[in-house]
């Protein structure tokens, strides 16, 4: 995954009718645009022009529940359901660092997916266009990881592993990793759950 070349956070900021200011460009920005320029790897920073208030959080939450909203569901409903118990519980203090953990884990298995996804040979290859897809797969996977940064695997990455290697000694494919990675955080979910 590349690191992004700019490291200082973009400054937006809000006008008192709402409208969203780059200040780079000096241009108004939609949520969308936002969207874009942190999958791209940017950081990002929202403050009120009036008082200088730091509304990030408020704008990333908005961001993602308009993309749920549209049916681009990442975040399964027990989850959902379990984020909103947190805030009312003893889990909330346990509830970020799970977050962390379990963000981090992802982020190492995009990682190790991308680099299976170059050094796994594959019959399709000689096909016409394969190339194009290829690189097509691969942004797709820079821009789900983008802003994350590097991580570490964990056991549960270590599992996943052994199980691939029990297969047949071969990776499985992007869907079938990102379905074990899926089990693998509804699991972890359901541990913390529990506590």
């Amino acid at each position: 995954m590349a690191e992004p070349e700019n490291t200082t956070p973009l400054l937006i900021k809000r006008y008192a009718s709402r409208r969203l200011y780059n200040t780079e460009t000096s241009d108004y920005v939609t949520l969308e645009d936002i969207a874009g320029f942190i999958r791209a790897g940017r950081q990002v920073r929202i403050v009120d022009l009036k008082t200088g208030d730091d509304l990030t959080r408020q704008y990333l939450l908005q961001i993602i529940a308009e993309h749920e909203g549209r049916g681009e569901n990442v975040l399964p409903i027990e989850v959902l359901i379990d984020l909103v118990r947190s805030y009312t519980t003893q889990a909330q203090s346990v509830v970020p660092q799970f977050l962390a953990a379990s963000f981090e884990m992802l982020r190492e298995g995009q990682s190790k997916m991308m680099e299976n996804l170059s050094t796994f040979p594959n019959p399709m290859s000689s096909m016409p266009g394969f190339e194009a897809l290829q690189r097509q797969q691969q942004l797709f996977l820079k821009a789900m990881a983008a802003g994350w940064g590097a991580g570490s695997s964990g056991p549960e990455m270590e599992e996943t592993e052994t199980d691939e290697t029990r297969r047949g000694g071969q990776k499985g494919s992007a869907p079938e990793d990102m379905a074990e990675i899926r089990r693998q955080l509804a699991e972890l979910q359901k541990r913390i759950s529990k506590l």
